[in-house]
This record gives C-alpha cells, structure tokens and sequence, in this order.
C-alpha cells in the first residue's frame, strides 16, 4: 500500500514538474516574441522605408550575404510574418492591413532611411554570383581565360570539344590553351555545363532577388512599379528646362541667366527686322548689301527666264528645256498650264517687287 502511494506520489511530482517545465517554456517564447515585435516596431519606427523582398527562391545563406553589402546602409531582418503584422499593427500604422496583404511565405525585410526607388536603385547594383543548377538559363556570355584546371582527362574532354574549347592535358589535368567562351546568353543549363562550372569555379548566375512592395509613411508601392526608365526621365527633364527657359527669356523675366537669353533673341530680331527694312548702319551694311543682292540676282534670274532679249543684256544663260520636259508640258491638261502661268507670273511680280525695293530703297 506504502510503495502504491508513493509511485503515485512520483507521478504527481512530476506531472507538476512537466507543467511547470511547460509553463517556463511558454513563458519563455512569448518574452521571445515580444521581443522581436519589440524590435520590429523599434526598426518600423527608426527607419523612412521598408522593403519586403521575396525569400523563396534564394539560397540559404543570401541573407547573410546581403548583410554585409548593407552594412551601415540599411538593417536586414527576417522576421516571421505574424509577428511583423503585430508590430505594424501596435504602432497603428497607415494602411496596415494593405501592407499585411504581403506578408505570405518567407520574406526579407530591409529597414532603410531613403526613398522607395533609391533603395530599389541601391539593391540593384548589388551583384551576387551564384552557381547554375541544370535548367538555368545564362543570362550573359560566360568567358573563360587560358588556366590550369583540376578537371582530369576523361569524359569531360568531349564536352570541351563540343564547346570549342581549345585545351591541352599537362601534368595529368586539363589546361586551357586559348581564352573561349563556353556559354552564351539565352543557352540553357546542361548538367553537363553545371559540372564544368563547378570544376572551373564559374559562378554564372546573378542573384536579382524580387521586392514585393515598399512602405513609405503610409504608402504602399508595388514592387514592380519601383523601376524607373532614368533616361526617358533624363530626357523630359532636359525638354522641360529648356521650354522653360524659352518661356522665360520671352517674357524677359529679369533673372542673370534669362535676361542674356532675353537681350540675345531680341538683338537677333532687331538685326534681322533692320536688314529687311534696309537701314543701313555699320552693323547691318554688310547683311543688308548682301540681301539686296541676292534678291537683285534673284531678280534677274527671272527677267531672264522671260525675255531672251533681258537674258542676252545681263549675259545669263538659260538652260533649255529637255525634249521628255517639252513632251511632258504638251500633255498636261490646257488648263493645269493656264493655272500654272497665272500662278508664275504672280510670284514673278512679287519677286519683282521685293527687287526694287531691295535696289532702290
């Protein structure tokens, strides 16, 4: 009865024992996981922007990687997607249940003090090589210099051939005699070509990791509308500056650099009014002499064209007309001809009108 009592006894010591074992670890992970809301809300509310990038496709130890490119720069967490969703939630903020729409499977999350886009920017120019897997498609061409590889004569010697490789055995392995590319963009991943990577030390694919969305004081941007086309923007910039500044020295708005636009255009304008009025000063002599002349040429280019006998006087030549001209001309329509003449003939007065004035003022 004694030894009965006590094995019961055992048993409720230590079905206490476990429950308190249980309520210890409980305790501990909910203090664990007040602290990582802790420190997310601390981070949520040090930092102008947050980027969660999208952790699926990456190797294990990106992370890590990307730590030490953003040291200084920016704070990399991984935090689990309940508990960033408390903490978003604790601090009330804007459009918090928008944002917790992207909170699915594992995300990275970078906490940095700029812009959206100049972190989108930042990210991507940081390249990480990775090794290819066999159905990889290389994205650039892979180019391998003359070396000594630890690649042993035997099958893999096929797949130089076959790459056009030029190689030499040496010291029992496989040197590369000539510099040759061994993959192209576009050229899918061959377990074949994973192997000779491996051995060579070729490491082909960049890491682009995918940002799902940025926060920025209340707004959410998607993260495929982060990339920006800087040269169109460059360019629209550039047109925007320079109607602004037509505008401007139009309306002679009196700052340094558009007043000397101002006083250029109209120095033009006044130059070139005072050449077609014909003043003569000792800035426009020359332009208008040289107006008058070549309206005077003009002049006589047509007098000439009408008249064999004027043609003969000033000693200019007339080229005639060619026989497929004259046919030509004879087998248009009587009244395209008359419509022609009359048209000829009123740019001829015209032209001869702006002669005199150009000769005789």
């Amino acid at each position: 009865m004694k030894a009965k009592l006590v094995r019961e006894l055992n048993k409720l010591v230590k079905a206490r024992s476990a429950e308190g074992e249980e309520r210890e670890r409980v305790r501990r992970a909910i203090e664990e996981k007040r602290r990582v809301i802790e420190e997310a809300k601390k981070l949520l509310s040090s930092y102008r922007t947050l980027l969660l990038i999208d952790n699926s496709n990456l190797p294990a130890n990106y992370i890590t990687i990307l730590r030490k490119h953003l040291t200084g720069i920016a704070e990399v967490k991984l935090f689990k997607n309940s508990l960033l969703r408390l903490a978003i939630k604790e601090l009330g903020m804007r459009n918090a249940d928008e944002l917790a729409k992207y909170l699915q499977g594992t995300n990275i999350a970078v906490f940095v003090n700029a812009n959206p886009f100049e972190a989108k920017m930042f990210l991507d120019k940081i390249k990480i090589m990775w090794r290819a897997k066999p159905g990889d498609k290389v994205e650039h061409e892979i180019v391998v210099s003359p070396m000594k590889t630890d690649v042993k004569p035997g099958p893999m010697m096929s797949l130089f051939s076959k790459l056009k490789v030029p190689i030499q055995v040496r010291d029992g392995v496989i040197w590369i005699a000539k510099e040759a590319a061994i993959a192209r963009p576009g050229d899918v991943v061959t377990p074949e070509l994973a192997t000779l990577f491996d051995k060579l030390g070729v490491e082909p694919k960049v890491l682009k990791p995918r940002i799902k969305v940025a926060y920025e004081g209340g707004v959410i941007i998607p993260g495929d509308s982060l990339t920006l086309d800087l040269e169109m923007y460059r360019k629209e910039f550039a047109e925007a500056l320079s109607n602004a500044i037509a505008m401007a020295s139009e309306l002679a708005i009196p700052e340094p650099f558009v007043l000397k636009t101002s006083l250029l255009k109209a120095h033009t304008r006044a130059l070139t009014l005072a050449v077609e009025a014909g003043v003569l000063t000792k800035e426009t002599s020359t332009l208008v002499l040289m107006t008058a002349v070549s309206k005077a040429h003009t002049l006589a280019l047509m007098l000439a064209s009408k008249s064999p006998e004027i043609a003969q006087f000033l000693q200019i030549s007339i080229p005639t007309t060619t026989a497929p001209a004259v046919a030509e001309q004879k087998a248009a329509p009587k009244a395209e001809e008359k419509k022609e003449e009359e048209k000829k003939e009123g740019v001829s007065e015209e032209q001869l009108a702006e002669g005199l004035a150009a000769l005789f003022g």
